[in-house]
């Protein structure tokens, strides 16, 4: 029986967000929601298949910027604190829902229920430091991690800045060192963001293979015998593993994907917006600003304000239910595959880990489901890591040249690149070639003066992060956004016009130095493009 290969790879990344310098901060909520609805729950799921002995591989990119945060010990303070607030509002949720909405009372059950425990796991399980599950599945054999760019940056939109190229991906691989202990093989292209000859740095730093766009296949200047479904070979060896757009439509599509079911609950809905302030005052923002609790109670329905009520139940049917369709897809798909390329297919699908749990809520047990079917014997979809597909069938890959292009929309860069943002690249690109000026004027210096260039190094890479363009398209924290690109482009500019004049802000450099601490062991000569 043929077996058609599905390689799923989820993506690890928020970006740095850490302000030590208020109480609370909106933004770091980002990170404690994913924590606490996707990371958390997913390595139960996973955890608890391992020791019922269900065989599956699944690949992780883990992003810098999130590997800094889930191991500095003041987020994982603040963490905790989130858990213990939101554990108190679910225990008022429990006598309030009993009182005034019997209906709701099982969902506010559920929710406190896992409030308690992530506060066991992380504190208890993992000692704060949730990288701790990623590597003991890794190390028995069910997960490969990798890791992406630096600060998450859209490369495509740099290629003219080789040494900023360069920086994203070093870095990248000696902070993925330094935490799991050995080099990753894989490397998730932010955004799925390719230009040709990007394979030549990442082959530089020992990478193997990176995901691509279905249209680096579709649009190459070779003839890419089988489209999306089997990898190809760069001229230089590495392997380039093109996302099935179709497939994974099923799953990520906002308008027809699994996750729209009316049986499945609204995202949007939450008690922080719906409940009166005298209430729900003390769990959101001050002064007073309604922010997402968690506590949701409402089914998707429809286009409507008008929801029905949850139905856990009625949702766990359909969570199985769409996994068998998704199974039966692959194959139905594959036998035509199979059948027209004298090949089985390998379908590749990457989805930011976040849609699991976080964004669509069934969607950890949806996973769950995919996984066990897929690891019986019988079942004709087998799941695999690109490397050990790679090791396994990586000499029969085509030899053949991506195309440029990302998964956003239209395949290109318009993204990130819009009327929206594109003020933003003449002022990075700008900083990009100071950074190297001064890493060529300054070349290995010491003390504070290293120490201060290094900081500069750190805002340019900064500013550099997808994620800033990313919120400014799509008009939700811009002003935020726009804050954390002029404020980093700003303190770049501190240390250039200091060092300008041969001298070093003391004062500012011990603050900048305690509010990003991520890349401790960065060298600033990375930007010198004479080495």
């Amino acid at each position: 029986m043929s077996k058609k290969s599905v390689a799923f790879i989820l993506n690890l990344h928020l970006p740095y967000v850490r302000h030590l310098e208020y109480p609370r901060f909106l933004e770091e909520d980002w990170l404690y929601e994913s924590i606490s609805e996707s990371y958390l729950p997913m390595l139960r799921m996973l955890y608890k298949l391992r020791e019922e002995k269900v065989p599956y591989s699944l690949t992780i990119s883990i992003s810098p910027t999130i590997m800094c945060m889930l191991t500095d010990e003041a987020l994982q303070n603040r963490f905790n604190s989130y858990l213990e607030l939101n554990r108190e509002l679910g225990e008022k949720e429990i006598v309030r829902c009993a009182a005034e909405q019997p209906e709701f009372l099982e969902m506010a059950q559920f929710y406190l229920d896992q409030l308690k425990q992530n506060l066991t796991d992380f504190n208890d399980l993992y000692r704060g430091n949730i990288l701790e599950g990623f590597k003991s599945l890794e190390a028995s054999g069910h997960l490969e991690l990798i890791t992406t760019a630096a600060t998450h940056a859209f490369l495509p939109l740099y290629q003219e800045y080789p040494t900023a190229i360069n920086a994203q991906v070093e870095l990248a691989i000696q902070a993925f060192l330094t935490t799991f202990g050995h080099v990753p093989k894989g490397f998730w292209l932010p955004e799925c963001g390719y230009y040709p000859g990007l394979e030549e740095t990442l082959k530089s730093h020992g990478i193997t293979w990176f995901q691509v766009a279905s249209q680096s296949m579709l649009l190459s200047p070779d003839k890419v015998r089988y489209g999306d479904y089997r990898p190809i070979r760069c001229p230089n060896g590495v392997a380039a593993f093109p996302r099935d757009y179709q497939a994974t439509s099923l799953v990520w599509s906002n308008t027809s994907g699994y996750p729209c079911d009316r049986n499945y609950r609204e995202f949007y809905r939450d008690i922080g917006y719906d409940l009166p302030m005298e209430y729900i005052g003390e769990y959101i923002h001050e002064p007073e600003v309604r922010v997402f609790t968690g506590f949701k109670y409402w089914a998707i329905t429809g286009n409507t304000d008008q929801k029905h009520p949850y139905d856990r139940s009625a949702a766990q049917k359909k969570i199985v239910e769409h996994a068998h369709n998704f199974l039966f897809n692959l194959k139905r798909k594959g036998d035509v595959l199979s059948a027209s390329m004298g090949k089985d297919p390998l379908y590749t699908l990457g989805f930011d880990a976040e849609l699991f749990g976080h964004w669509w809520f069934e969607g950890v047990d949806w996973l769950e489901q995919v996984l066990v079917l897929s690891g019986r014997e019988e079942e004709e979809v087998t799941l695999v890591t690109p490397s050990s597909f790679m090791a396994k069938e990586g000499e029969t890959f085509q030899v053949a040249r991506p195309a440029f292009s990302s998964w956003g929309a239209g395949g290109y860069s318009s993204v990130w690149l819009d009327g929206s943002n594109a003020w933003t690249y003449r002022h990075i690109h700008k900083a990009i070639e100071r950074m190297e000026e001064l890493a060529v004027r300054f070349s290995d210096q010491i003390s504070l003066k290293q120490r201060f260039l290094n900081q500069a190094a750190r805002e340019v890479l900064l500013a550099m992060a997808s994620d800033w363009p990313f919120i400014l398209y799509n008009k939700t924290s811009s002003e935020y956004a726009q804050k954390r690109l002029t404020d980093h482009l700003r303190n770049f500019n501190v240390v250039y016009g200091n060092m300008c004049k041969n001298a070093v802000n003391t004062e500012w450099l011990v603050k900048a130095e305690k509010r990003d601490i991520l890349f401790p062991d960065i060298d600033y000569n990375i930007f010198n493009p004479e080495r």
